[in-house]
């Protein structure tokens, strides 16, 4: 194994740690019907570079295999928060404007996980399905639209190019 990759494993599992213990530590908002998993503003990071896709994914695989929902939030939890970062990577790969764009990659999280999820917690705590959709996806807007469009911004005023981290992980 070269260092290059043994650098890349290192990043990721560093990705993937960070993802797990906020979530983890924030747990009373993080899990159940109505959630605010702050640590979800992280799938941003996929936009700008797809390397990131396996970190967040790892992470949400942790933090749901520590988390009150079983097998079930291991499975549908881990796969929601894969498809969403895909979504989100490919959505930055292919954006002509990167401003509106990220705005609509912000959004793929709000549908994946308010269905994905959502339907998952009306399976587990036989809640409506309007509802827990409904309230998922709220959860999601907040955190990975309205906040997390507000981080990267801040990165980006307070650091000058937009996320230039994502160069020193390639």
């Amino acid at each position: 194994m070269d260092n290059k990759t043994v650098e890349r494993l290192v990043k990721t599992a560093i990705i993937a740690a960070l993802y797990a213990v906020v979530t983890i530590v924030l747990a009373p908002i993080s899990y159940g019907a109505i959630q605010f998993r702050v640590s979800e503003i992280m799938v941003l990071l996929a936009f700008f570079d797809p390397f990131y896709i396996a970190g967040l994914t790892i992470g949400c695989f942790i933090a749901n295999i520590l988390g009150p929902n079983g097998l079930t939030d291991i499975i549908f939890g881990t796969i929601a928060t894969f498809i969403s970062v895909c979504a989100i990577s490919f959505t930055g790969r292919f954006a002509r404007n990167k401003k509106a764009s990220l705005l609509i990659a912000s959004l793929w999280p709000t549908v994946f996980n308010g269905l994905i999820i959502g339907g998952m917690l009306s399976y587990l705590y036989k809640l409506p399905l309007a509802l827990s959709i409904g309230e998922v996806a709220i959860g999601e807007f907040v955190v990975v639209t309205i906040v997390g469009l507000q981080v990267v911004k801040f990165i980006q005023n307070k650091y000058g190019k937009l996320l230039l981290i994502h160069k020193n992980l390639k």
